[in-house]
């Protein structure tokens, strides 16, 4: 009998020394989080191990309950610190770049591999009657050098509009000059002067869809010069020739119908 209550008292104070030590644990203050400043260095967490903490709850199936798990050394995990990102320098900032749109790439790509001969002749170029109030009588040619258009006076004050294009600048002129002739599909010949400039030239070309004068041709008095086709429908209204006034081949057939030799042809 005694010994059964000895064991029994023994039982009582172990009890009661188990929930004293977990009144302690619970009462005990949980320590601060870590805060770190953007303008000071991280202060680094002091290292606390698994065998400490079981030393202080005796490990098993206290530690199971009121622990952090076996991987975890404390009540509460450190945050990782910031890591500073790249610098929002050129290569930093086209790296944060989101990636351009597919079809806006495709785009740019389309645009930048248009050829020349694809690309549309601006609609103000396009033959077309217009009002005509100067004093050059039916049937002159008025060519306005600056503006690069070609008039063939109808009278009734209108007259047929042409797009064109001119010489580059140096090899723009004026004067009043006459059709002194008219071919149709001509020979190319390079002048010598033209030659010395451009050695890579042919020094002869059969007329044809290839020949740089196009499909008609008429020649401006005893001068280099002529009103002719070309097969750079693109350069149309730009300075581009050598001094003569060159046409779309649609145009100078329409032209060539139209006047004849002795025309005469005012250029501005």
């Amino acid at each position: 009998m005694f010994r059964k209550m000895s064991l029994a008292l023994l039982a009582g104070v172990s009890c009661l020394g188990f929930s004293d030590s977990a009144l302690a644990i619970d009462a005990s203050p949980l320590a601060e989080p870590t805060v770190i400043y953007a303008n000071r260095p991280a202060q680094p967490a002091p290292v606390r191990t698994a065998s400490a903490e079981r030393s202080q709850m005796g490990g098993g199936f206290i530690e199971f309950l009121f622990g952090d798990g076996p991987a975890q050394g404390g009540r509460y995990q450190q945050q990782p610190d910031y890591q500073q990102q790249p610098g929002y320098g050129y290569g930093g900032r086209r790296g944060s770049l989101p990636p351009m749109d597919p079809q806006q790439s495709m785009r740019q790509q389309q645009e930048e591999a248009l050829e020349p001969a694809q690309r549309p002749v601006d609609p103000k170029y396009n033959k077309q009657v217009v009002d005509y109030h100067g004093k050059e009588g039916v049937g002159t040619i008025v060519v306005d050098t600056p503006n690069k258009f070609l008039f063939l006076v109808q009278g009734d004050g209108k007259a047929l509009r042409y797009g064109i294009g001119v010489g580059r600048p140096g090899f723009t002129w004026s004067g009043v000059k006459t059709i002194s002739a008219k071919k149709e599909w001509p020979a190319w010949t390079p002048p010598p002067e033209m030659l010395a400039r451009r050695p890579d030239l042919p020094r002869h070309m059969e007329g044809g869809p290839q020949n740089p004068l196009g499909a008609r041709a008429m020649y401006l008095g005893s001068t280099l010069y002529r009103i002719h086709g070309s097969n750079e429908p693109w350069t149309i209204g730009t300075n581009v020739s050598s001094g003569c006034i060159r046409m779309r081949n649609e145009d100078v057939i329409d032209l060539y119908g139209r006047v004849g030799v002795g025309a005469k042809v005012v250029v501005i």
